[in-house]
């Protein structure tokens, strides 16, 4: 893959991670309100602090791919967040699942662009 492209994708993909993990903590952009099918399950993420940690994961990401430290395992920590996201609207809120399949493709890209790191890991 070009390599200014994907300088590009990971700085958009890291700022991207940034913003959305720090606006789970600050607020500072209003979600949108859950379906009511989805508010049970929402309830339980908020009761178990579950958001919480999918808001840290976001947050060091987002970190990891703007300064290019530790990008590699973080994507592959990033997958189980985007796999999840993707899932929940396909289920429970398929009117926004946009933006969930946008942050799988952009890890999957990131996962690919990294691919020469986790060789160690899968030999």
């Amino acid at each position: 893959m070009n390599s200014k492209l994907l300088l590009v994708l990971r700085i958009l993909f890291g700022v991207f991670l940034l913003f959305f993990g720090a606006n789970k903590f600050f607020q500072f952009v209003t979600p949108p309100a859950p379906p009511e099918t989805a508010l049970g399950y929402w309830d339980a993420l908020m009761a178990t602090k579950t958001m919480s940690l999918v808001a840290v994961v976001e947050i060091l990401a987002g970190l990891a791919l703007l300064l290019n430290k530790y990008a590699a395992p973080m994507m592959i920590i990033l997958m189980s967040v985007s796999i999840n996201a993707v899932l929940y609207h396909l289920a429970l809120d398929s009117d926004t699942t946009m933006m969930s399949v946008v942050l799988l493709v952009l890890n999957l890209v990131m996962l690919y662009a990294y691919k020469g790191k986790y060789k160690e890991l899968l030999s």
